[in-house]
């Protein structure tokens, strides 16, 4: 446990380094909205597409892996959606607590601290399980909060849904890439070094940048913010391990690297949702807030967990 802990520890320090630049103005905000557009399109893309270039469709789409983290995260996201409906809350309201709930900070933390510490086995299912954030939790957001205002479901909800996952680079590095591992084209050495020297700079950039972002979150909602922050910790690695170990009977390496993409703190692209939809923004920032200073703790809590078996 204190060695996945001294192995995860550098990691959160970047984060504290790009929070502290944040908090002392060093960082302004406009500064971390341009560190955060670039790790986003170019260095995290650029990972991205390498990794899915270098792998065969069959090594990352597995779709008893995708029902397993289909069904636990399910679980959690109905759960937090439930409660949320039981303290009288909008559907919108709901929606983006439940998204708060199951969705983790899977891209910009996730693949480059899992990666190394779970070696590069773990590129796969990383990529499977923000697949599954991205499509289908992502749309599921945008479907509820945009019919519940119009109060029924409109066809261009559904072009809106297409066209944000259109527009998502994960989306398209990765697809991209996996086209390119389908036809066996080899990417020339130049261009797979530019590839490597850019995408080096996601991790580090990615991690500044969360830092810097949680400067400029506030800690108001405490008590919804901590019921969120539990689910997210707690509840929904804990759903998924049952649903990958004792449901679906996943690999137990896969199952692990599952787990631990589970176990990360709510991403920050639910903020720019909440924002963008003007639903709750101030309960999310808290949410990201406070389960992020948790995950320093939880996180190599639930790794230790995973690589014992």
């Amino acid at each position: 446990m204190w060695d996945i802990f001294l192995q995860t520890l550098p990691f959160f320090m970047l984060i504290a380094l790009g929070y502290v630049s944040g908090v002392t103005k060093f960082f302004s905000e406009e500064a971390t909205a341009y560190l955060t557009k670039f790790v986003f399109y170019f260095a995290l893309s650029a990972m991205l597409f390498r990794f899915a270039a270098n792998l065969s469709l069959d090594a990352i789409l597995d779709w008893k892996f995708v029902f397993a983290y289909l069904a636990g995260t399910t679980v959690v996201y109905l759960l937090a959606n439930w409660i949320a409906l039981r303290r009288g809350l909008p559907m919108a309201e709901a929606a983006v607590e439940g998204q708060c709930a199951v969705v983790g900070n899977v891209g910009f933390l996730g693949i480059p601290m899992l990666v190394l510490l779970l070696g590069e086995a773990a590129i796969g299912p990383v990529m499977m399980v923000l697949a599954v954030d991205l499509i289908v939790f992502g749309s599921l957001i945008v479907i509820l909060i945009t019919g519940s205002r119009d109060g029924r479901m409109s066809p261009m909800v559904l072009v809106t849904v297409a066209l944000g996952l259109i527009k998502n680079p994960m989306i398209v590095s990765i697809s991209l890439g996996l086209i390119v591992s389908a036809y066996g084209m080899r990417i020339p050495d130049p261009v797979n070094d530019f590839l490597l020297l850019l995408g080096a700079a996601a991790t580090p950039g990615a991690l500044f940048a969360i830092g810097a972002s949680l400067a400029s979150k506030s800690a108001e909602r405490m008590a919804v913010a901590g019921w969120l922050s539990l689910c997210k910790l707690v509840l929904h690695p804990a759903a998924v391990a049952v649903a990958a170990l004792l449901v679906f009977d996943i690999d137990a390496y896969a199952a692990g690297v599952m787990i631990a993409a589970a176990s990360l703190p709510v991403a920050g692209n639910v903020y720019i949702l909440a924002q963008h939809y003007g639903v709750a923004p101030s309960r999310v920032s808290a949410s990201i807030l406070i389960s992020t200073a948790i995950s320093v703790l939880s996180v190599s809590v639930v790794i230790a967990w995973v690589t014992s078996f």
